[in-house]
Protein backbone atom coordinates (compact mmCIF):
# COMPACT_ATOMS: atom_id res chain seq x y z
CA UNK A 1 0.00 0.00 0.00
CA UNK A 2 1.27 3.70 -0.98
CA UNK A 3 2.38 5.72 2.21
CA UNK A 4 -0.77 7.91 1.99
CA UNK A 5 -3.24 6.18 0.98
CA UNK A 6 -6.58 7.25 2.25
CA UNK A 7 -5.04 10.28 3.64
CA UNK A 8 -6.05 14.03 2.49
CA UNK A 9 -3.60 16.79 1.76
CA UNK A 10 -3.04 20.33 0.66
CA UNK A 11 0.21 21.82 -0.92
CA UNK A 12 0.48 25.76 -0.99
CA UNK A 13 2.40 27.46 -4.01
CA UNK A 14 1.86 24.15 -5.91
CA UNK A 15 1.81 26.14 -9.56
CA UNK A 16 5.19 24.99 -9.86
CA UNK A 17 8.99 23.85 -8.45
CA UNK A 18 8.93 22.03 -5.14
CA UNK A 19 4.98 22.76 -4.23
CA UNK A 20 3.98 21.58 -7.86
CA UNK A 21 6.54 18.32 -7.07
CA UNK A 22 5.19 18.03 -3.43
CA UNK A 23 1.58 17.86 -4.59
CA UNK A 24 2.57 15.43 -7.53
CA UNK A 25 4.74 13.28 -4.98
CA UNK A 26 1.57 13.31 -2.19
CA UNK A 27 -0.69 12.21 -4.94
CA UNK A 28 1.28 9.29 -5.97
CA UNK A 29 1.49 8.25 -2.70
CA UNK A 30 -2.16 8.09 -2.62
CA UNK A 31 -2.95 11.27 -1.21
CA UNK A 32 -6.21 13.10 -2.36
CA UNK A 33 -4.72 16.65 -2.63
CA UNK A 34 -6.07 20.01 -2.41
CA UNK A 35 -3.43 22.02 -4.99
CA UNK A 36 -3.42 25.89 -4.18
CA UNK A 37 -1.40 28.40 -5.63
CA UNK A 38 -2.37 32.26 -6.23
CA UNK A 39 -1.16 31.98 -10.01
CA UNK A 40 -4.85 29.75 -11.08
CA UNK A 41 -3.24 28.63 -14.32
CA UNK A 42 -0.38 27.02 -12.89
CA UNK A 43 -2.24 25.37 -10.22
CA UNK A 44 -4.90 23.88 -12.02
CA UNK A 45 -2.44 22.23 -14.68
CA UNK A 46 -0.85 20.85 -11.29
CA UNK A 47 -3.91 19.45 -10.18
CA UNK A 48 -4.64 18.24 -14.23
CA UNK A 49 -1.43 16.08 -13.74
CA UNK A 50 -2.19 14.35 -10.82
CA UNK A 51 -5.84 14.11 -12.07
CA UNK A 52 -4.17 12.27 -15.78
CA UNK A 53 -2.70 10.11 -12.99
CA UNK A 54 -5.40 8.26 -12.00
CA UNK A 55 -5.10 10.57 -8.83
CA UNK A 56 -7.52 12.92 -6.40
CA UNK A 57 -7.03 16.21 -6.72
CA UNK A 58 -9.15 19.90 -6.11
CA UNK A 59 -7.91 23.37 -6.92
CA UNK A 60 -8.63 26.19 -4.61
CA UNK A 61 -6.86 29.76 -5.30
CA UNK A 62 -5.36 31.11 -2.50
CA UNK A 63 -3.27 34.29 -1.11
CA UNK A 64 -1.30 33.03 1.67
CA UNK A 65 -1.20 36.80 2.74
CA UNK A 66 -5.32 36.83 3.05
CA UNK A 67 -6.90 35.02 6.40
CA UNK A 68 -10.08 34.32 4.66
CA UNK A 69 -8.58 32.58 1.24
CA UNK A 70 -6.66 30.41 3.69
CA UNK A 71 -9.81 29.33 5.46
CA UNK A 72 -11.65 29.00 2.38
CA UNK A 73 -9.16 26.90 1.49
CA UNK A 74 -9.19 24.19 4.24
CA UNK A 75 -12.49 24.45 3.92
CA UNK A 76 -12.91 23.28 0.71
CA UNK A 77 -10.47 20.63 1.44
CA UNK A 78 -12.75 19.34 3.65
CA UNK A 79 -15.73 19.92 2.14
CA UNK A 80 -14.41 17.95 -1.11
CA UNK A 81 -12.66 15.58 0.57
CA UNK A 82 -14.25 15.00 4.20
CA UNK A 83 -10.78 15.76 6.42
CA UNK A 84 -7.08 17.00 6.35
CA UNK A 85 -4.41 14.75 7.40
CA UNK A 86 -1.26 16.36 5.87
CA UNK A 87 -0.56 20.20 5.28
CA UNK A 88 2.62 21.18 2.98
CA UNK A 89 3.25 24.80 3.46
CA UNK A 90 5.71 26.01 0.50
CA UNK A 91 4.32 29.51 -1.05
CA UNK A 92 6.79 31.77 -0.93
CA UNK A 93 8.58 34.35 -2.63
CA UNK A 94 12.66 34.92 -2.99
CA UNK A 95 12.93 39.17 -1.91
CA UNK A 96 15.50 41.33 -2.77
CA UNK A 97 18.15 39.05 -4.06
CA UNK A 98 21.61 40.06 -4.13
CA UNK A 99 21.22 43.66 -2.35
CA UNK A 100 22.81 44.11 1.15
CA UNK A 101 20.52 45.00 3.93
CA UNK A 102 21.34 48.79 3.82
CA UNK A 103 20.52 48.83 -0.15
CA UNK A 104 16.97 46.94 0.72
CA UNK A 105 13.66 48.06 0.46
CA UNK A 106 11.33 48.27 3.70
CA UNK A 107 8.22 47.64 1.30
CA UNK A 108 9.96 44.16 0.28
CA UNK A 109 10.80 43.50 3.59
CA UNK A 110 7.48 43.63 4.89
CA UNK A 111 6.29 41.67 1.47
CA UNK A 112 8.66 39.13 2.35
CA UNK A 113 7.54 38.43 5.70
CA UNK A 114 3.88 38.70 4.77
CA UNK A 115 4.20 35.82 2.09
CA UNK A 116 6.82 33.54 3.75
CA UNK A 117 6.20 34.16 7.53
CA UNK A 118 2.85 35.27 7.91
CA UNK A 119 1.97 33.26 5.45
CA UNK A 120 3.00 29.98 6.87
CA UNK A 121 1.14 31.55 10.47
CA UNK A 122 -2.39 31.64 8.72
CA UNK A 123 -2.05 28.61 7.01
CA UNK A 124 -1.10 26.33 10.34
CA UNK A 125 -3.52 28.35 12.22
CA UNK A 126 -6.24 27.39 9.96
CA UNK A 127 -4.86 23.97 9.59
CA UNK A 128 -4.46 22.99 13.22
CA UNK A 129 -8.10 23.97 13.76
CA UNK A 130 -8.93 21.00 11.43
CA UNK A 131 -6.39 18.51 12.54
CA UNK A 132 -7.05 18.92 16.53
CA UNK A 133 -10.63 17.82 15.94
CA UNK A 134 -9.67 15.30 12.96
CA UNK A 135 -7.48 13.48 16.08
CA UNK A 136 -3.73 14.64 14.33
CA UNK A 137 -2.36 14.92 11.34
CA UNK A 138 0.98 15.99 10.03
CA UNK A 139 2.65 19.45 8.32
CA UNK A 140 5.06 20.35 6.82
CA UNK A 141 6.58 24.12 6.30
CA UNK A 142 9.07 24.64 3.16
CA UNK A 143 11.81 26.44 4.66
CA UNK A 144 15.56 26.63 3.48
CA UNK A 145 19.23 26.63 4.74
CA UNK A 146 19.29 30.25 4.66
CA UNK A 147 17.09 29.43 7.54
CA UNK A 148 19.84 27.96 9.10
CA UNK A 149 22.94 29.92 8.15
CA UNK A 150 23.35 33.61 6.48
CA UNK A 151 22.13 34.43 3.16
CA UNK A 152 24.70 37.34 1.60
CA UNK A 153 22.59 39.73 0.39
CA UNK A 154 19.05 38.42 1.02
CA UNK A 155 18.74 39.16 4.53
CA UNK A 156 14.83 39.10 4.14
CA UNK A 157 14.55 35.96 2.80
CA UNK A 158 16.70 34.35 5.50
CA UNK A 159 14.84 35.82 8.22
CA UNK A 160 11.70 35.29 7.16
CA UNK A 161 13.05 31.46 7.04
CA UNK A 162 14.77 31.41 10.07
CA UNK A 163 11.52 32.35 11.88
CA UNK A 164 9.60 29.63 9.98
CA UNK A 165 11.91 26.69 11.80
CA UNK A 166 11.13 28.83 14.72
CA UNK A 167 7.49 28.00 14.30
CA UNK A 168 7.78 24.76 13.33
CA UNK A 169 9.78 23.90 16.35
CA UNK A 170 7.28 25.72 18.94
CA UNK A 171 4.30 24.13 17.04
CA UNK A 172 5.99 20.69 17.07
CA UNK A 173 5.90 21.30 20.71
CA UNK A 174 2.38 22.28 21.70
CA UNK A 175 1.13 19.87 19.16
CA UNK A 176 3.30 16.82 20.06
CA UNK A 177 0.26 15.14 22.60
CA UNK A 178 -2.39 15.99 20.14
CA UNK A 179 -1.15 13.58 17.70
CA UNK A 180 0.10 16.31 15.17
CA UNK A 181 4.00 16.75 14.34
CA UNK A 182 5.16 19.62 12.82
CA UNK A 183 8.33 19.68 10.63
CA UNK A 184 10.42 21.40 8.33
CA UNK A 185 12.43 20.69 5.15
CA UNK A 186 15.42 23.14 4.06
CA UNK A 187 16.53 23.01 0.73
CA UNK A 188 20.08 24.65 -0.65
CA UNK A 189 19.59 26.21 -4.23
CA UNK A 190 16.77 24.18 -6.33
CA UNK A 191 16.28 24.03 -10.00
CA UNK A 192 12.96 25.70 -9.93
CA UNK A 193 11.35 29.28 -11.52
CA UNK A 194 12.79 31.32 -8.21
CA UNK A 195 16.33 30.32 -8.72
CA UNK A 196 16.21 30.37 -12.28
CA UNK A 197 14.99 34.06 -12.12
CA UNK A 198 17.89 35.03 -10.03
CA UNK A 199 20.13 33.42 -12.40
CA UNK A 200 18.92 35.39 -15.04
CA UNK A 201 19.57 38.71 -13.30
CA UNK A 202 23.05 37.59 -13.02
CA UNK A 203 24.15 34.80 -14.68
CA UNK A 204 27.19 34.61 -12.92
CA UNK A 205 25.00 33.17 -9.91
CA UNK A 206 24.43 29.80 -12.01
CA UNK A 207 28.33 28.95 -11.19
CA UNK A 208 28.14 30.37 -7.64
CA UNK A 209 25.24 28.37 -6.37
CA UNK A 210 27.01 25.03 -7.92
CA UNK A 211 30.14 25.78 -6.57
CA UNK A 212 28.75 26.53 -3.37
CA UNK A 213 27.25 22.50 -3.50
CA UNK A 214 29.50 19.89 -2.66
CA UNK A 215 27.57 17.60 -5.18
CA UNK A 216 28.54 20.35 -7.91
CA UNK A 217 24.97 20.66 -9.15
CA UNK A 218 21.48 22.14 -8.30
CA UNK A 219 18.74 20.10 -6.09
CA UNK A 220 16.05 18.90 -8.29
CA UNK A 221 12.12 19.55 -7.20
CA UNK A 222 11.66 16.29 -7.01
CA UNK A 223 14.43 15.43 -4.51
CA UNK A 224 13.05 17.78 -1.89
CA UNK A 225 9.81 16.39 -2.42
CA UNK A 226 10.06 12.94 -1.91
CA UNK A 227 11.47 13.95 1.26
CA UNK A 228 8.43 16.16 2.12
CA UNK A 229 6.21 13.19 1.04
CA UNK A 230 7.77 11.06 4.08
CA UNK A 231 7.17 13.55 6.69
CA UNK A 232 3.83 13.66 5.25
CA UNK A 233 3.43 9.92 6.21
CA UNK A 234 3.39 7.30 9.26
CA UNK A 235 6.94 6.31 7.95
CA UNK A 236 8.24 9.48 10.05
CA UNK A 237 5.47 8.84 12.48
CA UNK A 238 8.32 9.92 15.55
CA UNK A 239 9.56 12.61 13.92
CA UNK A 240 8.60 16.21 15.01
CA UNK A 241 10.43 19.78 15.55
CA UNK A 242 12.83 18.80 12.62
CA UNK A 243 14.41 20.86 10.10
CA UNK A 244 15.43 18.14 7.35
CA UNK A 245 18.14 19.40 5.52
CA UNK A 246 18.53 18.72 1.72
CA UNK A 247 21.15 20.55 0.26
CA UNK A 248 23.59 18.05 -1.11
CA UNK A 249 26.36 18.69 1.64
CA UNK A 250 26.54 22.65 1.61
CA UNK A 251 25.91 22.74 5.31
CA UNK A 252 28.59 20.06 6.43
CA UNK A 253 31.28 22.56 5.45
Amino acid sequence: MSKLEGKVALVTGAGAGIGRASALALAREGAAVCVSDVNEDAGRETARQILDAGGKAIFEKCDVTQPSEVNAMVEATVAAFGSLDAAVNNAGISGYFFQRLHEADDEMFERVLDVNLRGVWRCMKAELNQMLPGGGGAIVNIASVAGLIGAPKAADYSASKHAVIGITKSAALDYAKSGIRVNAVCPAYTDTAMVQGAIQGNPAMASIMTRAIPMGRLGQPEEIAEAVAWLCSDAASFVTGHALVLDGGLTAM
